[in-house]
């Protein structure tokens, strides 16, 4: 029996982790972790220094195993890029059953260290699942919750995420400008390499938006204020923290006619 731990670890800040997480951490014999070449290295490189940081001994092993190719998302429709995901997680999975066959056989606890919580737009969970479709090996799923990025985005903006009796509507920026509606409440786009929110601003030029990118990390950058007056703002802080690290990972949140007024010392503010 294989026993695969799904552990969020936050959004990179090693103090974010839980006591349960690094009880899961002290179990794993075997941690899989995604290789997806030298421009993302240094995100294998964090998950490598929290084992080292939390773990008790030296019992435990890291694996890189080489991530499949993707494919052009933002070039896709809906269903093509359903169809693509579905085939980039099948491959994942055929590759993550035979690093787990070589390196502990049909015995050992497996540790899946994810980025955030494993709740929130991760496939870590659907991954660990079907491995069981390519492999002899009998899997039981146990999975950590950890700090998602929406919830330190609304930490360090010092926000809630909903206003007193409205909904948050949470989504992708494949999705947005087809499903926003001010009725929707407060939005929550995640995902959103193409900044799409700039494409709602000539039918609600009101949108207030609240901005997070490297959560967690020492380059954090936050930006809040009226969309139409720090997008441009936006793009250039997203654009210079993709050239730092050769990465980004961004959130934000969309509120209809309020005005943003406060974010942590330091970050960056339009009111």
């Amino acid at each position: 029996m294989i026993t695969a731990l799904v552990i969020g670890i936050g959004t990179g800040n090693p103090d974010h982790l839980t006591g349960e997480a690094i009880g899961a951490l002290n179990r794993a014999d075997l941690f899989l972790v995604a290789d997806k070449g030298p421009a993302k290295q240094d995100l294998a490189l964090l998950r490598t220094e929290i084992c080292r940081r939390f773990i008790d001994d030296d019992h435990y092993a890291i694996v890189e195993v080489p991530d499949p190719e993707r494919g052009p998302d933002a070039e896709r429709g809906n269903s093509e890029y359903r169809a693509g995901v579905e085939r980039w997680h099948a491959e994942r999975a055929r590759r993550y059953a035979a690093a787990i066959a070589d390196s502990v056989g049909d015995h050992g606890t497996v540790g899946f260290l994810v980025l955030g919580d494993p709740a929130l737009y991760d496939s870590t969970i659907k991954i660990v699942r079907s491995i069981e479709a390519h492999t002899d090996l009998d899997v039981e799923l146990e999975v950590v919750p950890g700090i998602s990025s929406l919830a330190l985005l609304a930490a360090r903006h010092k926000i809630t995420l909903n206003r007193v009796g409205y909904p948050v509507h949470v989504t992708t920026g494949r999705r947005l400008v087809e499903e926003y509606r001010p009725e929707l409440g407060d939005v929550a786009v995640m995902l959103d390499g193409s900044l799409h929110c700039a494409d709602l601003l000539a039918d609600h030029p009101d949108l207030v938006i609240y901005w997070g990118a490297q959560l967690g990390l020492e380059d954090e950058v936050l930006i809040s204020g009226r969309l139409t007056d720090v997008i441009d703002r936006i793009r250039a802080a997203r654009t210079a923290a993709r050239d730092r690290r050769g990465w980004v990972m961004d959130i934000y949140l969309l509120r209809p006619g309020v005005a943003a007024k406060s974010a942590r010392p330091g970050a960056e503010v339009t009111p």
